[in-house]
């Protein structure tokens, strides 16, 4: 399963999600938008998302924190 979580500096949301992700034993790749490079390849690939945390699990967008708590339930529910 590949996990790529966006995230930036100060954001609640986003240390829930990491503590989140890190408390079921997933790996994920962290992108930090505070630095200018991540933060224009995002805005161009995805120039309507402004909130953070963006999650993608396998490439499909399942959106922030309560996005990620959903979408990990549903794949317990298929285990």
């Amino acid at each position: 399963m590949n996990i790529f979580i966006y995230t930036k500096s100060g954001c609640p949301n986003c240390v829930a999600a990491k503590q989140l992700l890190k408390s079921k034993g997933l790996r994920f790749i962290e992108n930090n938008v505070d630095d200018v490079g991540v933060r224009q390849a995002f805005e161009f690939a995805y120039p309507d998302l402004r909130q953070m945390p963006q999650i993608f699990i396998n490439d499909q967008r399942v959106g922030g924190l309560a996005g990620l708590q959903a979408a990990l339930k549903q794949m317990e529910g298929q285990s």
